[in-house]
C-alpha cells in the first residue's frame, strides 16, 4: 500500500505519517473551484472533499442506521462483502437524514459535471450503509459499474460518493483506491498499488464507477461506518429498486429532489412514460 498525498490542498488526511510521489488522491474543500474538482475526478478517477457535512448531521445519520446494522446488518455477509461487515441495502429506508447527504447541492453539482453530458437526468443506483467491524479483512478490489455489461469510451455509467460517518483512517479500513485505474489503458486488473482515502468524519470520497477500489481491513478497536451512494445515468436500470425498498409513505416525506433521485420521474419524453404525468413526475399520479 502506498500512502496518499494531499496534492494541491492544505488539509492533511488522517492517519498518514509518510508521503509518496508515485500516486495520490487530491483533497479539496467545498469552497475550492468546482471545475477543478470535476477535472480532478475525471483525470484521477477519485477525489476527497473534506468537511462537506457537519458532525451533527453525520452523527444523526449514523444514529438512525445503527439499530438496523445491529439487527439486519449481517444479511449480505459473504466472501465479497465480508464476514465482519454490516450492510444496509437502502439507506433511505432506514434514515430520513441520509437524504441530506444524498441530495447535498455540492454533491449534485459535481455529479452534474460528470453525468449530465450523457443523460437528461441521473438517479440513485444504490445507497448502502456499511459498518466495517474490527478484525475485518480488506475487500477484493473491484469496479462498481461491472453490473452493466458494456462500456462506451468517454462515458461513465455512474459516480459513487462514500460519506465518512466516522473518521476513515489507514488503521480502521479507509477505502483503497487505484488512481488512474478508470482509464482505457489501465491493464493491471485492479492489482496495482492502492491509495487509502483517509478522511475525517463528514468528508466524502467521490470515485468513478470504473475506478478500481475496495474497503480496507479494520485493524482498530472501533467500527468504520460510512454510506456509499451510486448515481447512475437516468436511462440505465437502477441497481436497487427504490420504489420497493423504500416504503411509499416514507418516500412521500422526502423533498422532490430526493424523490427524483429515487426515480419518481421519467427520463426525457420517452423513457418511463406515464399517460397522466404531463410534467414527468410520477408520484402524485397514482
Amino acid at each position: 500500500m502506498i500512502s496518499p498525498v494531499a496534492r494541491g490542498n492544505r488539509n492533511r488526511p488522517l492517519g498518514l505519517e509518510h508521503q509518496s510521489t508515485i500516486m495520490s488522491i487530491q483533497y479539496f474543500s467545498e469552497s475550492d473551484s468546482a471545475q477543478a474538482q470535476a477535472s480532478a475526478l475525471r483525470e484521477d478517477g477519485a477525489i476527497v472533499v473534506t468537511d462537506l457535512a457537519s458532525a451533527q448531521l453525520v452523527t444523526e445519520v449514523a444514529d438512525e442506521l445503527q439499530p438496523h446494522f445491529d439487527t439486519i446488518g449481517q444479511q449480505f455477509e459473504d466472501d465479497f462483502n465480508g464476514h465482519a461487515t454490516h450492510r444496509l441495502a437502502s439507506t433511505l429506508a432506514f434514515s430520513m437524514r441520509a437524504a441530506d447527504l444524498i441530495a447535498k447541492p455540492h454533491v449534485l453539482s459535481l455529479l452534474d459535471a460528470i453525468l449530465l453530458p450523457h443523460c437528461t437526468n441521473y438517479r440513485i443506483g444504490s445507497s448502502t450503509g456499511i459498518e466495517i467491524l474490527p478484525g475485518e479483512n480488506a475487500q477484493v478490489l473491484h469496479q462498481d459499474d461491472v453490473i452493466y455489461p458494456m462500456r462506451i469510451d468517454g462515458v461513465e455509467w455512474q459516480v459513487s460518493v462514500m460519506w465518512a460517518l466516522t473518521d476513515f483512517t489507514a488503521e480502521n479500513g479507509a477505502t483503497h483506491v487505484v488512481p488512474g485505474s478508470h482509464r482505457k489503458d489501465y491493464t493491471k486488473g485492479g492489482d496495482g498499488a492502492t491509495v487509502q482515502a483517509a478522511m475525517q468524519k463528514g468528508s466524502a470520497l467521490f470515485y468513478l464507477g470504473s475506478t478500481w477500489h475496495g474497503g480496507g481491513a479494520n485493524h482498530s478497536a472501533q467500527p468504520r461506518v460510512g454510506i456509499v451512494t451510486t448515481y447512475a445515468l437516468g436511462w440505465l436500470r437502477q441497481e436497487v429498486n427504490h420504489y420497493l425498498t423504500v416504503p411509499r409513505k416514507r418516500a412521500e416525506q422526502f423533498p422532490r429532489t430526493v424523490q427524483n433521485l429515487m426515480g419518481y420521474r421519467g427520463h426525457g419524453p420517452y423513457l418511463g412514460r406515464f399517460a397522466e404525468d404531463p410534467d414527468g413526475f410520477w408520484r402524485d399520479k397514482h
